[in-house]
């Protein structure tokens, strides 16, 4: 192996660096942010460090200068959160901008005629990505909210997402299928049958797969080559288990919302 000349790490001892071994700059402050997620949105100064695997030293310097340029922010009891000059930044990526403009007035329509929870989701990963969610006060409480990932074999609109996703994400996604409820499909090929007939019927539906006591239907949303980018989704109480009867609604906005994105 070779070394090149010792030099003062960040934490101002010397030691021998070997060539290519020393994570950037860059590489430390995105595995300080990467310690964030859905279940861990607040974060102590130990905890942030030991996320990233670097001394308390390091996560001290690195985490103030991204506090002072507005990527963090400290609450009431002194832990860190995503500050929102971050947030802001994340608002102008596509799947946030353009998506969002164009789903939201049929998002609107569907919330108006069922005032149901209405959600949009794009794939990320393994994960459906909530982008945006309009609910009323009346709407049961839901775990999914704008920004926040969550299984796709165990939602609606992941399971859309699923069903047209490429083979080898499928592949993954069934090598580790968790449950998150005791109802959560985690049987391989019960899984495949749903999807296959997701992909035929054109929407697919959980029952207190996600949550306890709710339910859900969705769509796939097309762009103009016909290929699924998102889903559109409803939640609702179990008490409500005819939810075929809230796809044709569903179908329509997500109608909309591919001529709006065309446009």
């Amino acid at each position: 192996m070779r070394f090149r000349q010792t030099e003062v790490d960040l934490e101002g001892e010397s030691s021998p660096v070997a060539e290519g071994s020393r994570p950037s700059v860059t590489a430390r402050v995105l595995a300080l942010l990467d310690g964030f997620d859905a279940d861990r949105p607040r974060l102590t100064l130990t905890e942030l460090a030991a996320a990233a695997g670097m001394p308390l030293s390091t996560a001290h310097r690195l985490v103030g200068e991204l506090q002072a340029w507005g990527a963090l922010e400290r609450d009431d009891e002194g832990r860190y959160v995503v500050g929102r000059r971050l947030w802001q930044l994340g608002t102008l990526a596509p799947v946030q901008r353009e998506l969002r403009e164009a789903s939201l007035p049929a998002m609107q329509d569907v919330y108006e005629a069922t005032h149901e929870n209405v959600h949009l989701a794009v794939r990320q990963g393994r994960s459906a990505l909530y982008v945006e969610r309009i609910h009323g006060r009346a709407s049961v409480p839901l775990v999914s909210r704008a920004g926040v990932p969550l299984p796709l074999h165990a939602t609606g609109v992941g399971k859309v997402l699923l069903a047209w996703a490429p083979r080898e994400v499928l592949d993954d996604c069934l090598a580790d299928l968790q449950p998150v409820t005791r109802y959560t499909v985690t049987e391989r090929g019960r899984l495949l049958r749903e999807l296959a007939q997701v992909r035929r019927q054109g929407y697919a539906r959980t029952v207190e797969e996600m949550s306890l006591g709710t339910c859900s239907v969705a769509v796939p949303v097309l762009d103009v080559h016909d290929s699924v980018v998102a889903s559109l989704g409803l939640v609702t109480s179990t008490v409500r288990r005819d939810m075929a009867r809230f796809v044709p609604a569903l179908r329509v906005a997500a109608a909309s919302i591919t001529r709006r994105m065309a446009a």
